[in-house]
């Protein structure tokens, strides 16, 4: 079955850096479109950063400039590398993969920034 496994989430305080990974599984990776969203208390989820099938790459506005998307299609893993980490950071990040109709997520990882 289709697993996404999210890892490398912490407190950290501000300024610092973390990187998620999301390990996949049950599915062909390299067909589908990965994504970062994250969701704090009392919010939406939110689209963080996507890469495609080809590489393509986007970010919502809030993190450009401090985070980075990255996969290995080799090992079925989608990386999220957040520098500069701010308090409004703070959520529990989920791994996505797309390809339409599927869409599954990952159990989810606590990112937590605070001094």
């Amino acid at each position: 079955q289709v697993q996404l496994v999210e890892s490398g989430g912490g407190l950290v305080q501000p300024g610092g850096s973390l990187r998620l990974s999301c390990a996949a599984s049950g599915y062909i990776f390299a067909l589908y479109t990965m994504s970062w969203y994250r969701q704090a208390p009392g919010k939406q989820r939110e689209l963080v950063a996507v890469i495609g099938t080809s590489g393509t790459i986007k970010y919502a506005d809030s993190v450009k400039g401090r985070f980075t998307i990255s996969r290995e299609n080799a090992k079925n893993t989608v990386d999220l590398q957040m520098n500069m980490l701010k308090p409004e950071d703070t959520a529990v990040y989920y791994c996505n993969a797309n390809l339409s109709p599927n869409n599954y997520w990952g159990q989810g990882t606590q990112v937590t920034v605070s001094s």
